[in-house]
């Protein structure tokens, strides 16, 4: 492994791939979403799905478990009132009630570390159900 950023709250290591992948996201658009995971046993956060250009909202909603945690972010690409086009990155802290006591506690505790690896992140949300990160929480975050 080349090199890792590490959290310092819980020893967990951002691997090189969550800031390339985000950095691709952010300045190249080459992906509208990325899922990231942690991996116990290893102690590191990693890329777990990569959604291209094309895909939409629906797609990372799709692609988030329905018992376990994740992080995500995603790219959301707007029209303003003044007919301006605009992005605003989301970080979202996905922690579904099914998820198991420990990784919910994992993923709080790390949240902190991965934010402070990726870079200019507009707005956060936390969800432990897709109600509470729909598309219409996101445009109204947006505004």
């Amino acid at each position: 492994m080349a090199m890792a950023f590490k959290m310092a709250t819980t020893g967990m290591w951002v691997t090189d791939e969550c800031k390339s992948s985000y950095m691709d996201m952010k300045w190249k658009k080459n992906h509208r979403y990325i899922v990231y995971k942690i991996d116990e046993k290893s102690r590191l956060v990693t890329v777990d799905k990569v959604g291209g250009p094309a895909e939409n909202y629906e797609d990372l909603a799709a692609a988030l478990p329905k018992d376990d945690c994740r992080y995500a972010v995603f790219d959301f690409d707007f029209v303003t009132v003044d007919n301006c086009r605009k992005s605003k990155i989301f970080f979202i802290a996905w922690s579904p009630t099914e998820s198991r006591i420990r990784a919910k506690i994992l993923y709080a505790t790390s949240k902190a570390g991965l934010r402070r690896v990726l870079d200019g992140i507009s707005y956060e949300l936390q969800a432990t159900d897709p109600t509470e990160m729909g598309m219409d929480v996101i445009k109204d975050r947006a505004k």
